[in-house]
């Protein structure tokens, strides 16, 4: 019988995105996530609750991550889980679950604060080149092409170093 391993979060960077290339030149990006839970209890009382999250990027989606994103930002990933363990100098056994990210959507605007995201103004540059829309519009299938780079190779099983 098959099994599931899907991974979905949408949350915030805690931090910077780190952006490095392993000793083949693959490039891997570590991005910290946040996610919150809130829900009422049976008393009546809101209880909020926070978990975080490491997220392992690969490839070319890597490369979007690092240059695309930053802390604060909104954002959907979509993967599998994977736990790796290692060993201390001192012999302690250590254990770290990541999801590695096969998709990912950015949900909050890159444009700077005060700026209108949904501003349709001729005056707004995002509208005045057809060609920077195109890329925009691209977008997904670019991050999407990490898909493609994994079927040739399993990267995201590699150890990332840390």
């Amino acid at each position: 019988m098959n099994s599931l391993n899907k991974a979905q979060i949408l949350g915030n960077l805690t931090r910077d995105p780190e952006l490095r290339s392993t000793n083949g030149g693959q490039s891997i990006c570590v991005i910290g996530v946040a996610t919150n839970r809130v829900w009422t209890d049976t008393t009546g009382i809101k209880h909020d609750e926070a978990e975080f999250h490491t997220v392992v990027c690969w490839g070319k989606l890597a490369e979007i991550c690092g240059q695309r994103l930053k802390k604060g930002n909104r954002v959907f990933f979509e993967g599998r889980i994977k736990t790796r363990n290692w060993e201390d100098e001192s012999g302690q056994k250590h254990y770290r679950t990541e999801i590695i990210a096969d998709d990912m959507i950015i949900l909050t605007s890159n444009k700077p604060s005060g700026e209108d995201v949904n501003d349709d103004s001729e005056d707004n540059d995002d509208h005045k080149n057809s060609e920077d829309n195109d890329d925009h519009k691209n977008s997904e299938e670019e991050i999407s092409s990490n898909k493609e780079s994994e079927k040739s190779g399993s990267a995201g099983d590699r150890d990332i170093g840390m």
